[in-house]
């Protein structure tokens, strides 16, 4: 049986991680690829007081549910369709929906944290760290929290200071160093998303590997 080419993108909130993901997936066939988003693994809340819920880190590894992210993998791996649950950011709870992903030819998985776990890291053939600069991800993260999540920018201000920024320098900007390659200039480096997935397009049609591969900027 055909393995899947596991790949993991991840860098900083607001960094362009869902426009690399995209470009990949509109450079590829339709239905090669299933994404396996990070934020849908968030552990459930709703147990926590409502009040208390917006106090939730979640730019920390321990609010994944980690071993529910890696089973799924291996049930992809294995050729076993699965259903992912989904995370709602206004209640801060796990919804009782779930999307069906079917096995594909590459699974991504993306997320902020994703080169942070060991377990995960190790099921990687391709580690990618979105890069861009902390100003630019700030005024994303504004726009898209304002808009997407029903928070004024005073709260998102506020929240970057008093966690996205520190989350950011003690776990996500030290992952960096397991990636196999760095893109900087996030979401608008076409020249590194081209390279990358004419490098994705040669894995599947070669299955070379790419374990033991030096961190390379592209």
């Amino acid at each position: 049986m055909k393995h899947p080419l596991i790949i993991g993108i991840a860098g900083g909130t607001g960094s362009g991680k869902t426009t690399v993901v995209n470009k990949i997936i509109n450079s590829l066939p339709a239905g090669e690829v299933a994404v396996m988003p990070q934020d849908s693994y968030y552990k459930d809340s709703s147990h926590i007081p409502p009040e208390e819920r917006s106090k939730i880190n979640f730019d920390e590894p321990n609010a994944i549910e980690w071993s529910l992210l890696v089973e799924h993998l291996k049930q992809l791996k294995e050729g076993k369709t699965i259903q992912m649950p989904t995370y709602s950011y206004l209640t801060c709870t796990r919804q009782a929906e779930t999307v069906e992903v079917k096995p594909a030819d590459v699974v991504i998985v993306e997320g902020i944290l994703v080169l942070t776990d060991p377990s995960i890291r190790n099921m990687l053939d391709i580690k990618v760290f979105v890069d861009a600069d902390p100003d630019d991800r700030l005024i994303r993260v504004i726009a898209r929290d304002c808009i997407e999540r029903g928070r004024t920018p005073e709260i998102v201000i506020n929240r970057y200071q008093d966690v996205l920024k520190p989350m950011h320098c003690q776990y996500i900007e030290p992952s960096k160093r397991y990636a196999d390659l760095i893109v900087p200039q996030g979401g608008s480096n076409t020249v590194a998303i081209n390279l990358l997935t004419d490098y994705i397009e040669s894995r599947l049609h070669k299955g070379a590997s790419v374990r033991g591969l030096s961190p390379a900027v592209l």
